[in-house]
């Protein structure tokens, strides 16, 4: 069991390869099928023109080359030895098979590159592009992320996903008939939200034995449909009071053998709101504080 009172990702990553291991994100020219047309035009209302975690990434070049210069990086700052290659922007599943397996070799085959994590939509996940991610869940450490965002489709249809809640549960099954580990999106302040259907999210999660988790904080991002809604005041956000105790009765609500990816962001430098999460850490120990202050862990509520 982690020190932490959740199961957190970065322990599994100690154990498995004995060393400081971080993820380098990578841009690999990828869009959406919610933006070019294929199911919509301008994308979820939270995501700016550029995809999320994009303001750290070398845009621009070759895979490889975008995760030399990351290396640079997390071993100057982080004294890490190893890396995993974080295709992250949009959704990193939507282009023929040989055009990913070109391109997740090229990842594989830079040295100290240790494994892969993917990040796509549930509707980006034909039959072929499963059976490649399998060859690589078998051939190496392999996480795909899958955005879920919401399981209540009021919401889904809310915020411009372009997709339903059953197209989610038919990924997860998919992937799990092929061994694929799948860690979950869920963003915590949707609009129109109730802390009740936030917090039944872990309880479907569960459900549906979904292996990971990465807890949002919505941010309202500069040049979105969302940050439209907030300067006409149709919506709010929460303080980090609100959102420490939610996300801190979420984990109370979620298996413990659940791996935690994530509990925050910082947004980055577009962020409108809320300002208070720039300061990331500071959310992530007041979550730790707030849990040891209560007593319960990740998984407490369901303890009989």
């Amino acid at each position: 069991m982690s020190e932490k009172p959740f199961n957190a990702f970065s322990d599994e990553l100690k154990q498995v390869f004995g060393c400081r291991v971080h993820r380098i994100s990578v841009d690999a020219g990828f869009t959406c099928p919610n933006r070019d047309g294929m199911v919509g035009i301008g994308g979820c209302i939270y995501c700016g023109g550029a995809g999320s975690g994009s303001f750290g990434i070398a845009r621009g070049l070759p895979v490889a080359m975008q995760l030399e210069e990351g290396k640079e990086v997390m071993i100057r700052k982080y004294k890490a030895k190893k890396f995993i290659a974080y295709f992250q922007p949009f959704s990193n599943t939507y282009a023929p098979v040989e055009r990913l397996r070109v391109l997740y070799d090229e990842a594989l085959a830079v040295k100290d590159i240790v494994g892969l994590i993917v990040g796509t939509r549930p509707d980006c996940l034909p039959p072929a592009t499963l059976d490649l991610l399998a060859e690589y869940a078998q051939r190496s450490w392999f996480w795909l992320e899958l955005g879920l965002q919401s399981p209540h489709d009021r919401t889904l249809r809310a915020i411009n996903r372009g997709h339903d809640f059953a197209a989610f549960v038919y990924a997860v099954n998919a992937c799990k008939e092929r061994g694929i580990r799948v860690c979950a999106h869920v963003i915590l302040g949707l609009p129109g939200e109730s802390r009740e259907e936030m917090l039944a999210t872990a309880g479907i999660i569960n459900e549906l034995r979904v292996e990971g988790v990465k807890l949002h904080l919505l941010h309202i991002m500069r040049d979105t449909g969302l940050a439209e809604m907030y300067g006409r005041g149709e919506i709010r956000v929460m303080t980090r009071d609100d959102y420490v105790g939610l996300v801190c009765d979420f984990l109370e609500r979620l298996e413990p053998w659940i791996s935690i990816h994530r509990l925050t962001g910082d947004g980055g430098r577009d962020l409108v709101a809320p300002l208070w999460s720039l300061a990331k850490f500071e959310a992530l120990n007041a979550i730790e504080l707030e849990l040891e202050r209560r007593g319960t862990r990740q998984g407490s509520a369901l303890e009989s």
